[in-house]
């Protein structure tokens, strides 16, 4: 099996809303050599105000970002998308990127009409490189040097981590500088630590992890919060009903026989606790689990392994007990509502097979041919996106009358509330405290709030002229 490390720079952290400025990717072997590179780069889209505090972190002046000799967001999805089948099947790997990266590029797949889950289809796995880092630090904290803030806290940041480790960045925050890191870092563990290195990309694939969560009687859970590792010795009790990936466990710090005594309400009072004696995870999201033989004692959340195990087994052995407490958990969570911007719903379902169908001729047709099948599309989601992408690319071919109505909404996305994208008020608000602060050593900022001023100026007028 090969891998890809990949990293992404962005305009801000809101998924849905931010791009993709900068795409790296490099595939290597099963002994993490490297085969081959990718970078894709684009332009600003238009409806995108880039968050101020990244510009700071990543150095990019709005000058280039607007760069018309630049591709196009669409443009460049469409290469990423046709690299990263090509090098399909594979273990995709990132630094935060089952958090991050990986959420930035559903969002982009499906926003250019594409399907949405290239890293979990195409026999995919994928993995996440800060957790096995942490992973490493929590069960051999030998293997890596895991280096102290100027706060006095442990960080695990890439650019700290990497030259804590001796291993060279050529540019912080520059996305194939990071992947390259993070090769680097992956293989002083797959080096000074085998047997980690190869639970990690076990657990890489989703149906090895869904086997041996519903199989084994017990193990150990690790989730990292804040930079610290927390273990935690779990049975999984069943399959969230909401989310076939899902995974609901118990604590085994808890008594059994106490439970089990409880009726249905003292249950969800018990489970309504905080901490909650349950936990959940995703069986698709590369969670870092130790079988209870191989963890060490301080994994054990203080708990001897026989003592543990018979808990593990007694839950394991009562089917009722095991759905009571799905029951119970499920009746204590509350509903997510359903977000009012559209950029926010990729997670409301998956568009059906005739719109799948739709959305394979829409990249195929010539623009004129593609605004009666985005009319046609019967996802909300895929006919704004679709008329957005077409107003984007070849807005000539448009009617007036629906250009117009594009870009009305647009106007008023961006002078809206901020509860969705990043408007023009923010985004000046944001910058002014940045300046303010000293964080503009090299005018990238000031630039940026002369485009701001000019950009809201002119969405102002017309926004009055559409009123009158």
């Amino acid at each position: 099996m090969s891998f890809v490390f990949f990293d992404t720079e962005t305009t801000g952290l809101k998924r849905g809303f931010d791009q993709i400025l900068h795409f790296a990717a490099v595939r290597t072997d099963a002994n993490l050599n490297e085969v081959a590179r990718f970078e894709a780069r684009s332009r600003l889209q238009p409806h995108v105000l880039p968050h101020p505090s990244a510009l700071r972190t990543n150095g990019l002046p709005i000058e280039r970002l607007t760069d018309a000799n630049l591709p196009s967001h669409y443009a460049m999805v469409g290469d990423i998308r046709r690299t990263l089948i090509s090098w399909s099947p594979t273990i995709f790997v990132g630094f935060n990127s089952i958090r991050f990266d990986e959420e930035m590029l559903r969002h982009a797949l499906f926003q250019s009409l594409y399907p949405a889950y290239l890293t979990s289809n195409h026999r995919n796995c994928r993995a996440d490189a800060l957790s096995l880092v942490m992973a490493a630090d929590a069960v051999s904290p030998a293997q890596l040097v895991v280096p102290v803030s100027e706060e006095g806290r442990r960080t695990f940041r890439l650019q700290h981590l990497a030259a804590a480790n001796g291993v060279a960045q050529t540019r912080e925050h520059d996305a194939m500088s990071d992947v390259l890191a993070t090769v680097e870092l992956c293989q002083l563990v797959y080096q000074r630590s085998p047997e980690l290195w190869q639970r990690f990309v076990r657990f890489s694939n989703k149906a090895t992890v869904a086997d041996f969560v519903d199989t084994e009687d017990g193990f150990v859970l690790t989730e990292f919060f804040g930079g610290q590792a927390y273990h935690a010795p779990v049975v999984c009790i069943g399959v969230d009903p909401d989310q076939a990936n899902g995974r609901i466990c118990l604590s085994l710090n808890q008594d059994v026989s106490q439970l089990a005594e409880m009726n249905d309400v003292e249950l969800q009072a018990h489970l309504a606790l905080k901490p909650s004696p349950i936990r959940r995870f995703r069986v698709n999201a590369a969670p870092t689990l130790t079988a209870f033989f191989d963890a060490p004692e301080h994994m054990l959340d203080g708990g001897s392994i026989g003592h543990i195990e018979d808990r593990a087994h007694r839950v394991k052995a009562d089917a009722n007990l095991r759905t009571r407490l799905v029951a119970a958990y499920i009746a204590t969570r509350e509903p997510y509502p359903l977000s009012p911007h559209i950029e926010e719903r990729l997670y409301n379902g998956f568009p059906g097979p005739d719109d799948e169908g739709r959305a394979n001729a829409f990249h195929q047709a010539s623009w004129p041919d593609r605004l009666a099948i985005v009319q046609s599309f019967e996802d909300e989601r895929l006919r704004w996106f679709g008329l957005r992408l077409m107003y984007f690319e070849a807005r000539a071919v448009l009617p007036a009358g629906v250009r117009a109505e594009i870009e009305c909404r647009l106007a008023d996305q961006l002078a809206g509330d901020g509860s969705g994208c990043l408007t023009y008020e923010m985004a000046l608000a944001g910058t002014d405290k940045l300046i303010g602060e000293g964080a503009d050593h090299d005018d990238l900022l000031s630039r940026y709030r002369i485009y701001l001023l000019d950009r809201s100026a002119r969405a102002a007028a017309f926004r009055a002229q559409m009123v009158v």
